[in-house]
């Protein structure tokens, strides 16, 4: 096990690192721009480095001050966290050659996945239900062939990152153009790459993604499957799982399915498989995301497995020490992204308790929320045996919440868990379209 760990991010997920490393008895780096020199992570770290500016440009994605910084400290790993350098091959490869471990896939693995044309390619000879689509773009003209012969409505999505950036609906014809290279400049500007390209438009139909963790023996579980249809222009709002569309023998089945997939590309570390179901019940391939997800906290609050620690523990070679069956997933958990609606400083926080309640977050009194980075101030999780359960649950803790000085999003997540049509399980990636 590793002595000591640098973790190569700030907000929430610093925060959470962190508390995973003290329980396990690592030491913790931090690294800070100058806009976080007050944040809660830099308090906790045992050592702590202002590494730039507050452009994260200048700071979280400078990769040679992070190394430097790392080596300097004496850590052995980086945790990137995600976001920032969380996906970036070139980061992980620099890590292996200054003798450091990047807590996440190998860069080989990284790069193998990081076009999801390719990767949907890859994962259509595994025995997983693509959508329809075309390999990376090289033209417009290109595209519109491509267009004619899969049919419209169509998505046209980066290569490259997520997030829901670089991501465009066409209908007609006549959005192809325009929407090629609205898609295209804005992959570029987030990901420093612009190619693009298509699949077909499944609609109506659930965003629902599989946990997985894979160790360096071979060994791959699955915990569980997260329904994460409550968007707001690809932006997740609310998590659940398990997914209230996914019956228990259909999720046994996917969940077979995807194990003996990640077997087969030789992934290891913590995974996420994303698929589209539609109304008929098929699961529909679209993309992996090779990191810890922004939502993981609600898996962890229906199965007890920690997967920060145990990205930690696959990163040094440990291998799982549970198996597919030993996963308890009975009840239901749900979890509200917190997310500022402004700038401004935390004058008065309150946190929600009880049984099975998780408020994962960055805050405390006198925190100034800066224009330079994510809006995500912190994830409400609970847990109950039934859903109906954790519905109450979830209302009874965002009534409870406190966020005084920075105007948040509260008030919205609790009318969308107080809608009848979510409490009913009804609901799809039109929602919040149709609000």
């Amino acid at each position: 096990m590793f002595s000591k760990i640098l973790i190569a991010n700030r907000g929430e997920i610093a925060v959470r690192i962190i508390r995973a490393c003290k329980e396990m008895g690592v030491a913790t780096v931090a690294v800070y721009s100058e806009a976080d020199k007050d944040a809660l992570h830099v308090a906790l770290a045992d050592q702590s480095y202002c590494i730039g500016g507050p452009e994260a440009s200048e700071s979280y994605l400078n990769e040679n001050q992070i190394i430097s910084t790392a080596v300097l400290a004496g850590a052995q790993a980086i945790h990137p966290g995600y976001g920032f350098l969380s996906e970036n091959a070139h980061f992980a490869r620099l890590c292996r050659k200054n003798g450091l471990v990047f807590i996440g896939p190998a860069p080989e693995s990284m790069e193998r996945l990081s076009d999801k044309a390719v990767l949907k390619e890859l994962m259509g000879g595994t025995g997983l239900s693509v959508i329809p689509g075309t390999k990376a773009l090289s033209s417009v003209e290109e595209a519109g062939e491509a267009a004619d012969r899969i049919g419209y409505p169509l998505m046209i999505k980066a290569c490259a990152g997520g997030g829901g950036r670089g991501i465009r609906l066409i209908r007609t014809p006549d959005e192809l153009e325009e929407s090629y290279f609205q898609a295209s400049g804005e992959a570029l500007t987030a990901f420093g790459d612009g190619s693009v390209y298509l699949e077909k438009y499944v609609f109506p139909a659930r965003h629902v993604e599989l946990q997985m963790l894979a160790d360096e023996q071979g060994h791959v579980v699955c915990l569980g499957d997260r329904d994460c249809s409550l968007q707001r222009r690809n932006q997740k709002l609310i998590e659940e799982t398990p997914s209230p569309a996914v019956e228990t023998g259909q999720r046994e089945e996917i969940i077979r399915v995807a194990a003996e997939a990640v077997k087969k590309i030789g992934y290891v570390g913590a995974g996420t498989l994303e698929f589209l179901l539609d109304q008929k019940g098929n699961f529909w391939f679209m993309e992996m995301n090779v990191r810890l997800q922004v939502e993981h906290c609600v898996t962890e609050m229906l199965t007890g497995c920690d997967l920060v620690k145990w990205q930690i523990r696959v990163a040094a070679g440990i291998p799982l020490n549970f198996t597919q069956k030993e996963i308890p997933m009975t009840g239901s958990a749900i979890e509200c992204r917190i997310n500022a609606a402004s700038c401004g400083t935390l004058r008065m926080l309150h946190v929600p308790g009880g049984p099975s309640v998780r408020f994962d977050t960055c805050l405390m009194e006198g925190t100034t929320v800066s224009p330079y980075y994510d809006s995500l101030l912190g994830k409400l999780v609970v847990y109950a045996r039934t859903r109906e359960e954790a519905l109450r649950k979830m209302r009874a803790s965002l009534c409870e919440l406190v966020i005084d000085g920075i105007s948040t999003n509260i008030e919205e997540q609790l009318q969308i868990v107080e809608d009848e049509r979510f409490a009913s399980g009804n609901y799809d990636l039109t929602f919040m379209g149709n609000r």
